[in-house]
């Protein structure tokens, strides 16, 4: 008995000095944060839920690939292409590419269809409208597990709905619209290899970017053709007689790769030696912080080329794929300060970018160097200028291109027939099982 009670009072002496320590250090926030995190452990459960469905990985041997004859390719009807996606939501920078192809297409004589692949079971008819309305699609927006309709071609757009579109028996050509390297997004583990193993399936990759492109041919030996990302400049534009005050920073604390707290940290380095200047957060709330700024969480287009306006330099950190962030700075004349990296190099191309070195002092320094710049007007033009001519009706023709290549080249390979299209009762449903 007595031994119980003087490990209770060893355990109960720590946690008061622990408490103690901490209310020092950082105050009642600091104590509540780590209350919360230890409380949300508790509720949490052992096991994450997968982003795909079990029986689906289960059913893909990597090692027997499949491969679906392909529709022949004959003039007058347009070709066929199923998109298989997450349900997208509103302002998705990875919804906002691929919608951006998927209705070029559209335009272009193409028929289109969208299917969602979601382990989660949101509501369908609710990311249907989101579809519609906000990304403008008009076409038919159906279910993986109600089945996947015959065609040309089929668009795996995430790791996840890779599993789905290599098991499918539908017919088409097997592509593989790639934004990000997505097995970064996770530590290693079980997630980033099923994320990886999307890359032996066969498929032809379609990939934003030439990095991304180089990277999956030299690592797992797949096919790969890369379009330039464009820049929508009818909402990020240099706006006459701009008047800038501060540096903005594009801040996503959820998404891991784009180097939340090392901005944090850099920003905070910048405030101290230039209290004056304002500096504008926007990507999602943040709350408090150790000095001051602006924080505009989400914003539309519209408010966020205001935004750019304002300030001299922007901050986009990307420790994978580079995000669209930088080319909308430009067009509206900011400098984009980024991490140096050959991802970045490769996909910017672009001599006003600013690279560093991926740790604060020397980011607060070259956010500095911008800010002071002695020609930062004539700077700030050529900014604009240099992405004035990008646009995503260019990347919208080399998808096209990669397309029809692609799909003639395997005509010759595959059984060919006409396309014919399908009833509900008689396309095969999916199996999709949690």
């Amino acid at each position: 008995m007595s031994s119980t009670i003087e490990r209770v009072q060893v355990q109960l002496g720590r946690r008061y000095r622990q408490y103690r320590d901490i209310l020092n250090a950082e105050g009642r926030r600091g104590v509540t944060d780590r209350i919360r995190t230890a409380v949300a452990g508790s509720l949490a459960p052992r096991t994450a839920m997968m982003p795909v469905n079990r029986q689906d990985v289960l059913a893909a041997d990597l090692s027997r690939p499949i491969h679906r004859a392909i529709p022949e390719i004959v003039p007058g009807p347009p070709l066929s292409v199923n998109w298989v996606t997450t349900p997208a939501g509103r302002g998705s920078g990875g919804h906002t590419t691929l919608f951006r192809m998927v209705n070029y297409l559209e335009a272009n004589g193409y028929r289109n269809r969208v299917y969602f692949y979601d382990v989660y079971r949101g509501d369908h008819q609710y990311y249907e409208s989101i579809v519609r309305d906000y990304y403008g699609f008009k076409g038919q927006v159906g279910r993986v597990e109600e089945g996947i309709e015959d065609a040309h071609a089929v668009v795996a757009t995430g790791w996840p709905t890779a599993y789905p579109v290599f098991n499918s028996r539908c017919t088409g050509k097997r592509f593989y619209f790639v934004q990000d390297f997505e097995p970064f997004f996770f530590p290693a583990g079980a997630f980033s290899l099923l994320a990886e193993n999307t890359y032996r399936m066969g498929f032809h990759g379609i990939t934003a970017g030439r990095w991304l492109a180089q990277k999956l041919s030299e690592d797992f030996g797949m096919a790969a053709d890369s379009f330039d990302f464009g820049c929508d400049t009818s909402h990020y534009k240099l706006l006459p007689k701009s008047r800038r005050s501060g540096i903005v920073f594009y801040a996503r604390q959820e998404a891991a790769r784009r180097g939340f707290e090392l901005g944090i940290m850099a920003l905070e380095i910048f405030a101290a030696r230039h209290p004056e200047i304002d500096i504008h957060l926007y990507g999602e709330k943040v709350g408090k912080l150790p000095f001051r700024f602006i924080d505009h969480g989400r914003v539309s287009p519209a408010e966020l080329n205001l935004i750019y306006n304002q300030c001299y330099a922007g901050l986009s950190l990307s420790l994978t794929n580079v995000s669209l962030v930088p080319h909308e700075m430009l067009a509206a004349g900011c400098i984009p300060v980024v991490n140096d990296g050959v991802q970045n190099r490769i996909v910017l191309d672009n001599p006003l970018v600013h690279y560093v070195p991926p740790y604060p002092e020397a980011m607060a320094a070259e956010l500095e160097s911008v800010m002071t710049s002695d020609d930062f007007d004539p700077l700030s033009r050529a900014a604009s200028g240099s992405v004035s001519l990008t646009t995503w009706d260019d990347a919208g023709a080399k998808v096209d291109e990669i397309l029809r290549r692609v799909l003639s080249a395997a005509n010759g390979e595959y059984n060919k027939f006409p396309l014919i299209e399908k009833t509900a009762e008689e396309r095969e449903p999916a199996k999709i099982q949690n």
